[in-house]
């Protein structure tokens, strides 16, 4: 699947927002902390998602019915959705100059009933976008950092109407961000997040 920039500005890819707020100190205390470890920028991009993926539980896999949507709550709070953790992944590369877009996957639903869109990032290395998950992973789901052929927690099954978004967004797509900001807590979410974009 070819990848497509939504914005043809890369500068786009490296904003700080009220969402992927890579100013706030909380951000940059992370980004530091796991910069000091590491030799260069891809070790570095590993090392950001795997601290997102495995430090920070998904709220539905531990039972966390707080909502965070800011990059900084969920590195704060140290709880998110697929979103949540995406939009802190993002943030956290972009605090070291790596472009990092946001981009989204229509899954069947956790229940079985209907579907759900599944948010990820994409880095940008070596002049090619590649996409990332850092959901978190469990039994069934075994999603690594790769820029060797995807490693996602899912692919897609068109015969159940799943479907990979080629888009790539420099901010969160409105209908999501929505659902986010208007959840009092994750129940609700979980009934209120965007089924396709």
């Amino acid at each position: 699947m070819e990848l497509i920039q939504t914005t043809p500005d890369l500068s786009a890819y490296l904003a700080a927002d009220e969402v992927i707020d890579h100013h706030h100190p909380m951000v940059g205390r992370t980004a530091a902390r796991l910069a000091a470890d590491v030799a260069d920028s891809y070790a570095y991009a590993q090392a950001a998602y795997e601290y997102v993926r495995d430090a920070i539980p998904h709220s539905q896999d531990s039972g966390d019915p707080r909502v965070t949507w800011r990059a900084s709550d969920v590195l704060t709070l140290g709880t998110g959705i697929c979103h949540a953790k995406a939009h802190a992944l993002a943030a956290l590369l972009r605090a070291e100059d790596i472009p990092t877009a946001l981009c989204y996957q229509r899954l069947l639903h956790d229940d079985g009933q209907g579907h759900v869109v599944h948010g990820l990032v994409a880095v940008r290395f070596h002049g090619a976008w590649h996409r990332q998950d850092p959901r978190g992973n469990k039994p069934g789901v075994d999603a690594r950092f790769s820029l060797d052929g995807e490693r996602l927690a899912w692919t897609p099954d068109p015969r159940c109407n799943e479907v990979d978004y080629p888009d790539l967004y420099a901010v969160p797509h409105p209908a999501v961000l929505g659902a986010l900001r208007a959840a009092p807590d994750r129940p609700t979410l979980w009934q209120t997040l965007p089924t396709a974009l």
